[in-house]
């Protein structure tokens, strides 16, 4: 019965993936930053533009849109401080149509799931 529920609902396309929830510290991964990206919207294809650039930094782990001043938020992993710095100035920085960058140091995941409550 469960089975063919599961099934239904991936076929529906409501289970989307099987994922595997990865501890990035425990693969050296010591720092996690959140960046508010505002983008410079004077030009035509900006979104699709920083966004294809983006999806091209290995370190850029998740990538969220937004309605409002934050246009996207990244999330960056790095092995430390000094690596953070080298991605951030390197890739980060040029980034197209970034307008502006606000940068949040993650300190600890208090909660972190998708489950539902159900």
């Amino acid at each position: 019965m469960v089975s063919r529920r599961l099934t239904k609902l991936r076929q529906d396309g409501v289970i989307l993936a099987k994922e595997a929830v990865i501890d990035w510290q425990k693969l050296g991964y010591g720092v996690e930053v959140s960046l508010r990206i505002t983008l410079d919207k004077s030009q035509a294809r900006v979104f699709e533009e920083f966004l294809d650039a983006a999806r091209a930094i290995p370190q850029v782990i998740e990538l969220q849109t937004f309605v409002g001043r934050v246009d996207v938020r990244l999330s960056v992993i790095a092995k430390d401080m000094a690596d953070y710095q080298r991605i951030y100035r390197q890739r980060i920085l040029n980034l197209p149509h970034v307008s502006d960058v606000e940068a949040l140091m993650h300190i600890s995941r208090i909660k972190s799931d998708e489950v539902l409550p159900v």
